[in-house]
């Protein structure tokens, strides 16, 4: 099989849908079922890219588009030119890493979008009010149209019943690979050696809790159950929360204990999770939860909020936390709790493989192809290659 991946996205640091990228790139070369990998993403995002991708087999053909940054012409190049870069490619398969425009019949070749969760629809504070509308038209319109939409999870599976009951049939859950490539860097980051620390990673939106995270260290910095010398890691790209966090940070008189990072390297982001004393994960609202399986990986202790998408991956690995009214305290507690026990050896996860979840997604495309593709109208896919700008034609 030949299998287009797209995915240019704005950032040029590692959020979780990048790594999902990535990740589905070793996934798929971990299976003989797949002869060729094209992996499309933004020029701007190559230096992220190549570093998680170096070293892959001689299947794996990237190409980095050069466009302006701007959302809309991303958008243009998503409905426009990507149905011909794949026609010129003779895919057998294109993959959506996350929602995109997708114009109506134009790809002669099944389509399958990763759906990590539906936070338009949930939690449009996360995006602004202009954004939302557009997220929310483009997840409506690309669940429609594509050909099967892999899940991350049952509670994302769920949700995507929930609320398009009738496009139900055409999803299946796929998790994300969650593995650790690269050995923990040997140098570890340099503000935090010799110090106890406590790790969160989360991008700056509003259902990670971020600000939460910031009291909860001022409270177990204030009771003595951290010493003064112990720091507070940040890692996430910054976004609409940012202000806010930084607000927090402020007002606790933290500024020099509280370190935001972006764009770790993965050697880096394992070391993290093999020192820190403990991840603390308060998210109200989650379609998987990558840190949090990475974080058991490294055997280090969990402490997360009691949400079914981190039972579901997770189990009775964590420490759990149900919401409650006074949630500074019940977190602060429950991290004392974390802290009386050993860290482990390291849990392990095999559904997460790669191989495992490249398994799954060779079935998926192989079932595909072999289903008749009765929506696709050949005769409009010829008139959309025909009228495709030329920057849509490139060389392979």
């Amino acid at each position: 099989m030949n299998v287009v991946i797209a995915a240019m996205s704005a950032p040029t640091k590692m959020n979780g849908v990048s790594r999902h990228g990535a990740n589905l790139v070793r996934a798929l070369l971990s299976t003989t079922a797949v002869s060729c990998v094209h992996f499309i993403a933004g020029e701007w995002q190559k230096e992220m890219f190549c570093s998680s991708l170096a070293g892959l087999d001689a299947r794996l053909h990237t190409h980095w588009i050069a466009l302006r940054e701007a959302n809309l012409s991303r958008l243009f190049w998503y409905y426009r030119e990507l149905p011909c870069i794949a026609e010129q490619l003779q895919a057998d398969i294109v993959h959506l890493t996350f929602p995109a425009p997708t114009a109506q019949s134009a790809y002669h070749c099944p389509v399958v979008l990763s759906l990590h969760d539906l936070y338009p629809f949930e939690i449009p504070r996360n995006f602004g009010i202009l954004k939302s509308m557009v997220a929310r038209h483009t997840v409506d319109q690309c669940i429609r149209r594509v050909n099967a939409v892999a899940c991350v999870s049952t509670s994302t599976q769920r949700a995507l019943s929930d609320r398009f009951p009738a496009l139900t049939r055409k999803s299946v859950e796929i998790p994300n690979v969650v593995e650790f490539p690269s050995a923990a860097s040997s140098i570890g980051i340099d503000p935090l050696k010799g110090r106890s620390f406590i790790l969160c990673v989360a991008q700056h939106r509003s259902n990670k809790n971020i600000p939460l995270v910031v009291e909860v260290f001022e409270q177990l910095m204030r009771d003595g159950t951290l010493s003064v010398e112990s720091r507070l890691v940040i890692v996430g790209i910054p976004g609409p929360e940012t202000p806010k966090i930084q607000e927090a940070i402020h007002r606790a008189r933290l500024s020099c204990k509280v370190l935001l990072y972006t764009g770790l390297s993965e050697a880096e982001m394992r070391w993290c999770f093999e020192d820190c004393e403990v991840l603390l994960a308060p998210s109200t609202n989650e379609g998987f939860g990558l840190p949090i399986i990475e974080g058991l990986l490294a055997g280090t202790r969990v402490v997360c909020s009691d949400i079914p998408a981190f039972r579901e991956i997770a189990g009775g690995a964590c420490h759990f936390v149900p919401w409650t009214a006074h949630p500074v305290a019940t977190y602060a507690h429950a991290v004392r709790q974390a802290l009386t026990g050993p860290r482990t050896c390291g849990a392990r996860f095999p559904r997460f493989s790669a191989a495992a979840v490249g398994r799954q997604y060779a079935q998926l495309y192989s079932d595909l192809i072999s289903s008749p593709m009765s929506d696709l109208d050949p005769l409009r896919r010829e008139e959309l290659f025909n009228q495709a700008p030329a920057t849509a034609r490139f060389n392979c």
